[in-house]
């Protein structure tokens, strides 16, 4: 009896430290696999892309793959909290709805032609473009495909062709506006009214000033393109032609399309993606005037571009002040907290819509070592299928709008044209999740965690779920002009149109059903 008792308890023993060296092993397993993350990303794939048929040979990168199973095997109430980061707002029953009414018709006889010198970035240009759509059917005139501004910052030199599908955005135009690709050769000496169309303007003031040009002129010319219509308080076909405008007819050139589209291919296949809209670059901050977490050497460079840019209104600028209001884009650093504090783990790929960030890989650095899986275009295209954008501001933007459109999540650090216009369409999509961080409360958070009086954990996390539960995409109508303010300050103050075109170009299906179109 003695002997079958120390028998057993030296059986515990051995099983006791088997079970131990297991959990050991995968622990150390573990730490090896997580420190290895990025060389392994470079040595599975990234490095040894040739082109699409290589990739399609590795569909299924397996570190990355076997990473995110093994999270839904850990237990039930795992897997509720990863499907919790992922899932989409509810869109109750919101679809487009952009299909003209029944009193809609065809354009009328042209009065003229219309030049347009777009102004701004890519998706600044998009949004001109659209708004001249509409300026073109309320004056009766023929648009000319517009000219793509040449002279901002990026200096791109792209032309319509080669930013957008040209054929498309014509014959899918035909039923509203009349478009040509050239100004007929008989006008091209004529005398043209140049006009800067008043910004946020509404239908009289096309009808009524901008058409009587039409008695002594045949051409006018469109100084620039942005923010030339009022957000609201436009008929209802006049806003539905913008969005028909705006989130199909502005279809990216076909050799744009096939690598956005081989690029989401590939983010998918490490499985759900966030895209990150990082405007940390030095066109950003110059203009905004944000120095924090920056050098000196830095603040100075800023600020002579900004000074020495013509166009840019504002010159004295208090960083401090316009971090403290939310104006500043939040820092790679602050936007590693956010995304630690709102639950995402650090195996969660990363996708960083971004050009040059400033500062480079040193303000990378903390965002990195939070979350290591950080991919760009520039390492998930191969330099030879990079090539042929590369040197081209506007057709490298148009890629990380496509992939930024697809994500499973977006989420932009500031507020500007691409963030709005990435938002608007992935709510005429479905309203797919899109997280807007709440800047301003932010950096009151931010400012406690650098003072040492709020550290990292459970208080901060619930703290800005709970902000952030409201600002992930779901249904809602677009903003009014902010209480209090006067004059063009209030249509300025309004949300812009394409950021949430909602109710004009989106309704529920079960009322609406018989007014909607195709989805894009």
């Amino acid at each position: 009896m003695e002997r079958l008792r120390l028998s057993l308890r030296l059986m515990r023993r051995v099983i006791t430290f088997a079970a131990a060296a297991i959990a050991v092993g995968a622990l150390l397993a573990v730490h090896v696999f997580r420190s290895s993350e990025v060389t392994k990303l470079q040595e599975i794939g990234y490095l040894g892309w040739s082109g699409e048929l290589q990739w399609t040979q590795e569909l299924a990168p397996p570190q990355l793959s076997k990473q995110h199973t093994s999270q839904k095997l850990e237990g039930k109430s795992v897997v509720v909290e990863f499907e919790k980061l992922w899932k989409a707002p509810s869109r109750h029953n919101f679809g487009p709805c952009v299909a003209p009414s029944s009193s809609y018709m065809p354009p009328a006889k042209s009065r003229g032609y219309l030049l347009v010198h777009t102004n701004g970035g890519l998706n600044q240009m998009r949004a001109g473009i659209s708004d001249m759509v509409a300026v073109a059917r309320l004056i009766n005139a023929t648009l000319v495909i517009p000219e793509l501004d040449k002279r901002s910052f990026w200096q791109d030199f792209s032309n319509f062709s080669d930013v957008f599908d040209e054929e498309y955005f014509i014959k899918s135009l035909a039923n509203d506006v009349k478009i040509v690709k050239k100004l007929p050769k008989k006008f091209a000496t004529t005398t043209k009214a140049v006009k800067h169309f008043i910004s946020w303007s509404g239908v009289e003031y096309y009808q009524h000033e901008i058409s009587h040009l039409w008695d002594e002129y045949k051409v006018i010319r469109a100084a620039k393109s942005d923010s030339r219509l009022a957000n609201n308080n436009l008929p209802s076909d006049i806003q539905k032609l913008r969005c028909r405008a705006f989130y199909n007819s502005l279809r990216f050139a076909p050799h744009i399309e096939a690598l956005g589209q081989l690029l989401v291919d590939r983010m998918k296949s490490f499985g759900p993606y966030i895209a990150l809209h990082l405007r940390y670059e030095k066109d950003m901050l110059a203009f905004s005037g944000c120095t924090y977490g920056l050098s000196p050497a830095e603040a100075d460079e800023l600020t002579r571009i900004r000074e020495n840019t013509s166009y840019w209104k504002v010159k004295d600028i208090d960083s401090q002040e316009q971090r403290a209001k939310g104006f500043c884009p939040l820092t790679p650093k602050e936007v590693g907290i956010l995304l630690s504090a709102l639950g995402y783990p650090s195996n969660t790929p990363i996708y960083i819509a971004a050009g040059e960030i400033y500062g480079g890989e040193s303000q990378m650095v903390d965002l990195r070592s939070r979350f290591p899986t950080l991919i760009s275009k520039e390492n998930l295209a191969s330099s030879d299928e990079l090539e042929p954008f590369s040197h081209y501001a506007s057709q490298m933007a148009a890629l990380d709008y496509i992939v930024s459109v697809q994500s499973d999540v977006f989420i932009p650090s500031y507020s500007g044209n691409m963030a709005r216009a990435v938002a608007g369409h992935r709510r005429y999509l479905g309203h797919r999740k899109t997280i807007n961080p709440d800047r301003k409360a932010l950096v009151h958070l931010f400012n406690k965690i650098d003072r040492g009086s709020l550290k990292e954990g459970r208080r901060l996390s619930e703290t800005i779920i709970e902000l952030h539960k409201r600002r992930q995409g779901s249904p809602r109508k677009r903003k009014g002009p902010i209480s209090g303010t006067r004059g063009k300050e209030r249509l300025r103050s309004e949300e812009a149109f394409y950021e949430n075109p909602l109710p004009e170009c989106l309704c529920q299906e079960s009322s609406n059903s018989a007014h909607r179109s195709h989805i894009i």
